[in-house]
């Protein structure tokens, strides 16, 4: 191999080493950040209830939720809030059953007294952004709280939060994510894990640290001042609720996070679902860094405020970094000019490993804090590998964000599936493509053939992480394959909707 060829191999995976390192290490900064921050943050007094309650907008932005429409809007039906001072906008930008569902449940709503506004756009402009923009512009109340389709917000949502908008550079109160279906399978076992430690440490941690933070698309109430001050809603980034939270925080705006209220929702029960949630974010997420980071850098903030966005608007950046570590970990081992001594490289193996595993550690601290039982610390390694598995397509996401190339906003299917259980087979929302996962396979294979020629070798240090990728990749590539083929198998669309008409979906 060429000497130029060979450093460039070295030099590319010291880069993914030192990112890897630097995003882990972050990790235990934001579980530092949170500890230190906890017992203060958490005997705070919450503020009391107003005089008089101001008028609040609930926005339910859907797009074809045949299965869940109907719980959504009986759940924002049941909400203790003044009526008078309550309206309820459904944006229904749905082509199915959906519509149909909503305009009979709205109905009932409408017969018990409450204001709901279904508005329907001719063109889906924008996707949700451009709903919520839409549903901004109409909107009466002061506030707005918005809850995607997926969720359930419990009675008192509004009597919790609204009081906090007390003070004046409030512009956002967010909660934090709870989940129906946590035990459905391994995979929303996982899921649940990695929200549980977004939402558990990290979200209090930037709050807390006065660091900046997001609304999470859902699940939170905005003041309308503050939306139309940030220059309102946009729709040139995947994620509309990041690129509307930097963009207000750099007004001098500040968001709330309330861990102490929870608004579940379903977490999804296919890995395309999964999958193509997770590469919305990450585009997204690149997309808003392009476009805001430059004036994040150029505000008076501290140098410690401007590196933690750095970290938090290109986060994504950890699972190209990963694919990179792992593709040119055989081509490095074959360069035996390039390769450490066994000693060297297990002492980098053991420092790279601590930070890799800095969100594991972090995950773990999350489930001590909402549950100090500690019951569900076993399941941690399902994260870990649905984590390491999902880093192709992630990658590819990240690298469309990065190219600019635009796609379709796909919502993630949701079947109505809640503590009561349920089950997507023979939906029409659970078709996919068995060869989906054919690249995670592949990816599998060579990690599991990287791990052999490492152990061969006498090179043990990389064997736990080659390991974990390769069980990662293995799990996604097989699940994707197997889900994709049993849910091919999709019932009549019109039977279907008779079904639902009839009320037999949730």
């Amino acid at each position: 191999m060429p000497v130029i060829l060979q450093a460039l191999v070295g030099l590319l995976y010291l880069v993914s080493l030192v990112g890897l390192f630097l995003y882990g290490v972050n990790a235990y900064v934001m579980l530092a950040v949170h500890w230190w921050h906890r017992r203060r943050a958490e005997a705070a007094e919450p503020p009391p209830a107003p005089e008089v309650w101001p008028a609040v907008t609930v926005q339910l932005p859907l797009y074809n939720e045949r299965y869940v429409a109907r719980r959504l809007l009986e759940a924002v039906g049941r909400l203790d809030y003044p009526a008078d001072r309550l309206e309820i906008q459904v944006l229904d930008d749905s082509t199915d059953e959906t519509s149909a569902i909503v305009a009979e449940s709205a109905g009932r709503l409408r017969a018990r007294g409450l204001s709901v506004a279904h508005l329907r756009r001719a063109v889906r402009t924008g996707f949700k952004g451009g709903a919520l923009a839409a549903g901004c512009a109409a909107a009466r109340g002061e506030f707005l709280a918005v809850f995607d389709a997926d969720f359930v917000p419990p009675r008192d949502f509004l009597r919790r939060t609204i009081p906090f908008f007390a003070d004046p550079a409030v512009a956002v109160v967010q909660t934090r994510w709870g989940h129906l279906n946590r035990d459905y399978s391994l995979l929303t076992v996982a899921q649940a894990l990695g929200i549980d430690g977004h939402f558990g440490v990290e979200q209090s941690a930037r709050c807390w640290g006065s660091l900046f933070l997001n609304f999470n698309g859902t699940a939170g109430v905005w003041r309308k001042a503050a939306i139309l001050d940030a220059g309102g809603w946009a729709h040139d980034t995947l994620t509309e609720d990041l690129d509307l939270s930097y963009r207000a925080q750099l007004r001098g705006w500040r968001i709330l996070y309330r861990p102490d209220l929870t608004c579940p929702a379903e977490l999804p029960v296919l890995i395309t679902g999964f999958k193509s949630q997770q590469r919305r974010w990450a585009k997204g997420s690149i997309q808003t860094a392009l476009k805001l980071l430059p004036a994040v850098l150029g505000a008076p903030l501290p140098a410690w405020t401007k590196y933690q966005a750095f970290i938090h608007l290109t986060y994504y950046m950890i699972h190209p970094l990963m694919l990179t570590g792992v593709l040119l970990s055989a081509p490095l081992l074959a360069l035996r000019d390039l390769t450490p001594p066994p000693s060297v490289l297990l002492g980098l193996s053991l420092v790279f490993g601590l930070a890799v595993f800095g969100p594991g550690c972090m995950l773990g601290y999350a489930q001590r804090v909402l549950d100090p039982g500690c019951r569900r610390l076993w399941q941690l390694p399902t994260i870990m590998v649905i984590g390491v598995g999902v880093a192709w397509s992630t990658s590819l996401a990240v690298l469309g964000g990065f190219r600019g190339k635009t796609w379709e906003f796909i919502r993630t299917p949701k079947f109505g599936i809640g503590p009561g259980g349920g089950c997507w087979r023979g939906k029409v929302y659970g078709g996919g493509r068995p060869w989906g996962g054919l690249a995670e396979i592949g990816l599998g294979l060579y990690c599991a053939a990287t791990a052999a020629s490492f152990w061969q070798d006498g090179h043990y240090g990389a064997l736990p992480l080659l390991g974990l990728y390769a069980a990662g990749f293995l799990t996604v590539g097989a699940l994707t394959i197997f889900q994709a083929m049993v849910g091919s198998r999709v019932p009549d669309v019109a039977a279907e909707g008779t079904r639902i008409s009839a009320g037999q979906a949730t």
